[in-house]
């Protein structure tokens, strides 16, 4: 259990800031406290991983469908090579990408982080969400198409 908190402890965060946790520790914490109190139940080791991700997700889902508040991560610290100019304008492409993301419906964002920001496969986050292949190919499909409709629109 140690070994598997200390690999993907930080991804589990990462995940659930992503999915617009106000508090994404607390979350990932608490997926490893669940996984811990069902060890004895857990008969394949290889499932630990999609359990704590299925955890963090539904999770995260509840905590935003009962507070009703979407809070992004603010985006990583620039590159001290870049200069400030370009830094300036990632930063301001950045902020507008975490603004639409926040925009569209929770499942279509969680289709979406899974995929382009942990590189998950289909099965993978079909596994963390507790869908089908097919419900996540419709909620990642959907939710490029949102994106790219909002980031048009807000374009001058």
């Amino acid at each position: 259990m140690a070994e598997l908190f200390a690999a993907h402890y930080a991804g589990l965060v990462r995940l659930a800031g992503l999915l617009g946790a106000d508090d994404p520790e607390d979350l990932a914490q608490e997926a490893f406290a669940r996984l811990h109190r069902r060890r004895g139940m857990l008969k394949d080791p290889h499932k630990a991983l999609p359990y704590l991700r299925s955890t963090v997700c539904n999770l995260a889902r509840n905590r935003f469908r009962h507070l009703r508040i979407a809070r992004l991560n603010a985006p990583p610290p620039p590159d001290h090579h870049m200069a400030a100019e370009e830094s300036a304008i990632r930063g301001e492409s950045r902020r507008e990408l975490w603004e639409a993301l926040g925009t569209l419906a929770v499942r279509q964002r969680e289709a979406l982080v899974l995929r382009y920001w942990l590189d998950l496969s289909v099965q993978e986050i079909a596994a963390a969400m507790g869908v089908s292949t097919g419900t996540v190919k419709v909620h990642t499909s959907r939710g490029l198409d949102a994106l790219n409709r909002i980031l048009k629109e807000r374009q001058p």
